[in-house]
């Protein structure tokens, strides 16, 4: 029997440290986007989305 690979939650290698700070910024900005959406303000879901954007911001400064 042959292994099968599900590429559910598969993950894509970053190649280069001006490809990762790209995509970290994109990241950052769709969740600071959403934690400051009216949809979710005041809402856990707003806080979660804020704790994510602040982790990628952390992130972005420490390179």
């Amino acid at each position: 029997m042959k292994n099968q690979y599900c590429k559910v939650g598969a993950v894509q290698p970053i190649n280069s440290e001006a490809q990762s700070i790209k995509r970290i910024e994109n990241l950052l900005q769709n969740f600071t986007n959403k934690s400051s959406n009216l949809k979710y303000a005041n809402t856990k879901l707003g806080e979660f989305f804020q704790s994510k954007a602040e982790k990628f911001e952390k992130l972005l400064n420490d390179l």
